[in-house]
């Protein structure tokens, strides 16, 4: 890692990607960041030691990759005010719901990469999706994989329309685990468990089942059934599930958060 990068927007993803660069051997005196909030300055600069900068200027001309992460609100602004500096730079956008068309035509370059990460990212177990343009070579994707790796797994897409999916599954995912965990450490709680015991209880459950499901090449239903033994504590608690329409209605949430990432590209996006 001996490549310049910089970063417009130093929030949690960008962090985690700092954080991955730096154990990977990227010397700080090649990261910049733009930032316009001096507490989260501050804050880059105490915890990885790297110069974060108040506003765009020359010193990102000679950035081979910029990464943006920046709210969808606000890409659009920040996009027109650093293109003058980054012409010849390769572009990677974490931003949700931003088609590459839009950052292309802001941008003024069509060597744009669009990623859908997620938080399990900040401690190097996420999965990213990730989409390129026509434009963007094979050496520009593989340095592109070298720096999601450090987060975690990635896959490429063909179709961009599927990073929507990928927001809705993997991008928003954690969020659907975290609820669900709180949901079964609250019904421990009910029923007589401390709460430290049963969130203790939920969230080992979730660590073992997942790391289960990776290891043992079993889809999830058969693993499902497995545990499932007819007339069983399970199997009531799956009848429950089905009686009330527990799956459809997930389905149908996931499908919320899909519309809503295309939404963010319609509101957002070029004009």
């Amino acid at each position: 890692m001996s490549k310049r990068i910089a970063f417009i927007g130093g929030g949690n993803m960008a962090s985690a990607l700092i954080s991955g660069l730096i154990k990977q051997g990227l010397p700080t005196e090649l990261i910049d960041v733009v930032e316009p909030f001096s507490e989260a300055r501050d804050k880059l600069q105490v915890s990885f030691g790297i110069t974060a900068h108040p506003e765009t200027g020359a010193f990102l001309m000679d950035a081979a990759l910029v990464v943006w992460a920046v709210k969808p609100q606000t890409f659009k602004a920040a996009a027109l005010a650093v293109a003058p500096h980054v012409l010849g730079s390769l572009h990677l956008s974490v931003a949700a719901g931003i088609r590459s068309d839009s950052v292309a035509v802001w941008l003024g370059t069509e060597r744009v990469v669009r990623a859908m990460p997620n938080t399990p990212a900040l401690i190097g177990q996420g999965i990213t999706g990730l989409f390129a343009r026509a434009s963007v070579t094979a050496n520009d994707k593989a340095f592109v994989e070298q720096v999601i790796a450090t987060t975690g797994a990635s896959l490429w897409l063909d179709d961009e329309d599927q990073l929507d999916v990928v927001t809705a599954l993997s991008g928003s995912g954690p969020a659907y685990v975290f609820y669900f965990m709180e949901a079964m450490a609250m019904a421990g709680t009910e029923m007589g468990l401390s709460r430290e015991q049963a969130l203790q209880l939920a969230i080992a459950t979730f660590s073992g089942a997942s790391a289960l499901a990776k290891t043992s090449g079993e889809s999830p239903q058969v693993l499902r059934q497995r545990v499932t033994s007819k007339g069983g504590t399970t199997f009531a608690a799956i009848s429950s599930m089905e009686d009330n329409d527990v799956r459809a209605l997930f389905i149908d949430a996931m499908y919320a958060a899909r519309e809503r990432a295309k939404e963010l590209g319609d509101e957002f996006g070029a004009n």
